[in-house]
């Protein structure tokens, strides 16, 4: 497990480098009675992701209302209060279910163009 910033949301004992957005996504979609064995996830993630509500019920932003993307970040902000061991990565790998229309071209692009300026080759790991 590679450091983190003192006080990141990822200083928690349940945080592993290994455990990758899709693999987050993919295990949101079952029940808890569905996981396996083999899930790279340990018991305390996967009783903090039932936690977690699920992306169909977060708030949608657009780009069309003055004040909208403000229901969107109070959303967010409560989840932080609502469940503290959720790790920031994971509102990450859901956060591009609530962008819709304009926001989500404007969110894909801005993500490729912090990749690309990491060197990532443009593309987001």
């Amino acid at each position: 497990m590679k450091p983190q910033p003192q006080g990141h949301v990822l200083d928690n004992p349940y945080h592993q480098e290994d455990i990758k957005p899709d693999v987050l996504l993919e295990n949101k979609k079952r029940s808890p009675s569905q996981y396996q064995d083999g899930d790279n996830m340990s018991y305390s993630e996967k009783e903090a992701l039932k936690q977690l509500p699920e992306a169909s019920s977060w708030p949608k932003f657009s780009c069309t209302g003055e004040y909208e993307h403000k229901e969107l970040i109070d959303y967010i902000n409560g989840l932080f209060i609502d469940v503290p061991s959720i790790p920031d990565y994971w509102i990450t790998a859901i956060l591009n279910t609530a962008f819709k229309g304009h926001a989500s071209i404007w969110y894909t692009e801005m993500k490729n163009k912090m990749a690309e300026e990491a060197g990532h080759g443009g593309r987001v790991k």
